[in-house]
This record gives structure tokens, C-alpha cells and sequence, in this order.
């Protein structure tokens, strides 16, 4: 794919952070890699979050995307697990901001939006809808599925803010020309 932009989604997690990679040339969606980074449950907090960061970190290097999508996290009914999960949230942060990749977060909704079509689903929905638009992929876990479904929300919102700017550009452009109009207008009466 010529002129091709490499992203990397990242669904967070303390057992399993899911990652998927991704081409895009703002039109087409390229499958490239994705799997999942597992922690060591028998192992203390900061062991488990180093293997994350190993991980990743070895991810990063071999696929070299340039840039990076991260899920936000919800807060849920146990302060113990949602804090778990946030110090995780912040090692798949904390990777791609070392390697210098500007970052992105999407809600779940925003990224069952974008992928299904609606801002709630279910993992088989998104896993479908993940092998429909990249059909070389073969997640092997809802959280490689879910990491490809940020990468491709990444995707589309790229593409929207291409359009955006060049609609903005389009409008002061005809702002220009309208205003040079009016001056040369003004300059013959």
C-alpha cells in the first residue's frame, strides 16, 4: 500500500493487553500483525507490569508503527480492579510515547461505533466485523480482535480529519478569493 500509515491499537489489560497492527492509506485497511501481551498472574503487580512493558516494547520494535490507539478504561464497581487496570493502561501509554508515536484514545463506545456500527455490542460482533474488514486477520482473543477494532477506529478518524481540513482549507480559500473579489471591486468603482 503506497503512502501508507502503520498504527498499532492497544486494548489495555493486567492478564492480557491486546495489540493489533494496521496500513491504512486513508482509503484501504491493511492486516499487518496482532496478538496479546500476557502477565504472569502468580507474579507481584510490578513484575506483571514489566512483562507488559517488555512486550510491547518488543511489538513496537519489530512492527514500527507511527502511531498508536489506546481504549480508554471505564471505572467499574471494584476500585481494586479498575486501578489494576489503569496502572496497566499507562504501561500501553507509556511504550508508544517512548518510542516517540503520538498517541490516540477512543471510548468502547466510539470504537463500536465505528466498527459495528452502533455504541454497543457485543465481542463476537466486533470480532466479526474485525475479520469482515480485515479479512487476512485471525485474532486469536477477543483482545487482539478488540485491538484491531482501535487500530481501524484510528483509521477512520484519520481519514475524517483529513476531510475536515481540507474542507477548512477549501472554505479560507474561497474566503480569499472572495475578499480579493470585493478589493478589486472596490478598486474600479
Amino acid at each position: 500500500m503506497r503512502g501508507a500509515i502503520r498504527i498499532i491499537g492497544i486494548d489495555p489489560g493486567l492478564r492480557n493487553t491486546g495489540w493489533g497492527v494496521i496500513d491504512t492509506d486513508g482509503v484501504k485497511l491493511g492486516f499487518i500483525a496482532c496478538g496479546s501481551v500476557s502477565s504472569d498472574a502468580g507474579e507481584n503487580l510490578g513484575v506483571r507490569l514489566h512483562q507488559i512493558f517488555e512486550g510491547l516494547s518488543g511489538v513496537l520494535a519489530e512492527l514500527a508503527p507511527a502511531e498508536a490507539a489506546i481504549e480508554q478504561t471505564f471505572v467499574n464497581r471494584d476500585g481494586a480492579a479498575t486501578l489494576k487496570l489503569g496502572q496497566a493502561r499507562g504501561i500501553a501509554m507509556l511504550v508508544p510515547a517512548i518510542a516517540g508515536l503520538a498517541i490516540a484514545e477512543y471510548a468502547p463506545n466510539a470504537v463500536k461505533k465505528t466498527v459495528i456500527g452502533a455504541g454497543h455490542g457485543s465481542k463476537d460482533q466486533i470480532h466479526a466485523m474485525v475479520k469482515y474488514l480485515l479479512p487476512m486477520a485471525k485474532p486469536n482473543s477477543a483482545d487482539a480482535a478488540d485491538a484491531l477494532a482501535i487500530a481501524i477506529t484510528h483509521a477512520h478518524s484519520r481519514s475524517w480529519s483529513k476531510l475536515e481540513d481540507a474542507v477548512a482549507r477549501a472554505d479560507l480559500r474561497a474566503k480569499h478569493s472572495q475578499a480579493k473579489s470585493l478589493r478589486a471591486q472596490r478598486t474600479t468603482s
